[in-house]
């Protein structure tokens, strides 16, 4: 029998749960889902969803009375909801509505469809709770159909309406935003909307009746399988049309720049020269914006997470992704401000971005165009940014806009009265702090710039 231990993050199924042997992630099948998971693989359901690639691919490794243990094919970075995209929370709702539809046809039902049974792979969503199949009943609804509403129709829809910052909810309702919440955020326009009268404003109706049934006398209505496979093709209509509508300040960034064709091919030459020379696999572009010089960098790395606050520049980064039909480049939206935290039950449930990218442990980072937003707008000294990107980075190439560069410009002039405690804002103190925590390799100006870009690697 297995001693593992079970992982903070995976106590919510009798089922089973994740555990981490050796640095391997593999999941233990308890006795209570023998039948199901037996069931599955007899039916091929399983090799049918990751065949096509709906479901993270694994293997059995050993098989007792007392428990399965299968192997999961490993994913380097998991990316949590509040951290998509527009598009991509689009994505991984789409691809919960097909995964049911593929178990209903199978006489299986998924009894679970919270946000967090899918992360982003190989430049596409996929489903990673390989247990959460149940046995299909006849007429019975779909166990997991209001969970699917507060975990994706509701946030996509606040999105719709009120900007992509909707999704931020999701750090705050790991169980999904509640449904009477969401109803009432809504415009009064939506209850003339059929699909969403249904589906949330009445919902929230009968929720509120539910949870004053304390007898538990009400009873479920009965909802054939071809009933069911219409609703989710009603849903899955509404969500593939739905769209953002929204400016932001960074989404067309590289159209925008303050310096000539010239040095920005320079700069990206720059980097290309380093990380190529250092064979980097693995890379983080802190402020990625759409990617742009990730794509620029002419090495073969593994996987390049390309992060930014802006969801319109992910947005714009993950459309080029699904384009190309890469499978090494991660966007995901991250405030560097104020990364995501550790969420969940005892704060370990979900895990902080700062504990996941310690233990991706990047040999890249790049930090391009970051620190004067950092300094300026957020107040950090460099001594502080410093170690924060000493915490993860091996080696870090970073850009420092000198104070005579328009956007520091910009920036300083917000400060009214205040402009001058930022005197120290100047390339020989932010030297002076990041030596502290790293090694200079090289220093290069960016001709026709105010730009210094800079490769270090840490002292550690």
């Amino acid at each position: 029998m297995t001693i593992s231990k079970r992982h903070s993050s995976s106590f919510r199924d009798p089922s089973g749960y994740i555990f981490i042997e050796k640095g391997i992630l593999k999941r233990r099948v308890l006795p209570i889902y023998f039948k199901q998971y037996q069931a599955l693989k007899d039916s091929k359901l399983f090799d049918k969803l990751m065949k096509n690639g709906l479901l993270i691919g694994h293997k059995e490794i050993s098989s007792s009375e007392s428990e399965i243990i299968i192997q999961p094919e490993q994913i380097p970075f998991i990316t949590y909801p509040y951290e998509w995209s527009f598009n991509q929370y689009k994505e991984a709702a789409l691809l919960t509505l097909k995964t049911q539809k593929y178990a209903l046809e199978h006489d299986f039902s998924l009894k679970d469809a919270t946000a967090f049974n899918v992360t982003f792979y190989k430049g596409k969503a996929v489903f990673i709770d390989t247990l959460s199949f149940d046995f299909y009943e006849d007429n019975m609804p779909w166990r997991a159909y209001k969970q699917f509403i507060t975990h994706f129709l509701g946030p996509l829809v606040l999105c719709h309406f009120h900007g992509a910052q909707s999704l931020k909810l999701m750090s705050n309702f790991i169980d999904g935003i509640p449904i009477k919440m969401l109803s009432s955020m809504l415009p009064l326009k939506t209850k003339l909307n059929p699909l969403l009268f249904t589906n949330i404003h009445l919902l929230a109706k009968f929720d509120k009746k539910y949870n004053e049934d304390y007898k538990g006398e009400a009873k479920h209505s009965n909802l054939t399988k071809k009933a069911q496979i219409n609703m989710l093709t009603s849903l899955y209509d509404y969500i593939k049309k739905l769209k953002l509508k929204e400016d932001s300040e960074w989404g067309d960034y590289y159209n925008k720049t303050n310096y000539s064709d010239a040095s920005f091919k320079m700069k990206a030459n720059i980097i290309d020269g380093w990380v190529s020379n250092l064979k980097s696999k693995t890379i983080i572009d802190v402020g990625g914006n759409d990617g742009s010089f990730v794509r620029r960098i002419n090495h073969d790395f593994d996987l390049a997470l390309v992060c930014d606050i802006d969801n319109n520049a992910v947005d714009y980064n993950y459309k080029i992704l699904k384009s190309n039909k890469e499978t090494n480049i991660l966007p995901f939206v991250l405030d560097v401000l104020n990364p995501s935290s550790a969420i969940g039950f005892s704060n370990n449930e979900r895990q902080s971005f700062i504990e996941r990218i310690k233990s991706f442990s990047p040999d890249t980072t790049l930090a391009l165009a970051v620190i004067h937003h950092l300094t300026l707008s957020g107040n950090v000294p460099f001594d502080m940014s410093a170690n924060f990107f000493a915490s993860f980075s091996k080696y870090l190439i970073i850009e420092f806009p000198k104070r005579e560069d328009s956007w520091v410009q910009r920036l300083l002039n917000t400060k009214g009265e205040f402009k001058s405690h930022f005197d120290f804002y100047n390339i020989d103190n932010f030297s002076s702090s990041y030596l502290n925590y790293f090694d200079l390799i090289e220093q290069i100006p960016i001709d026709n710039s105010e730009r210094v870009m800079f490769f270090l690697k840490n002292k550690l």
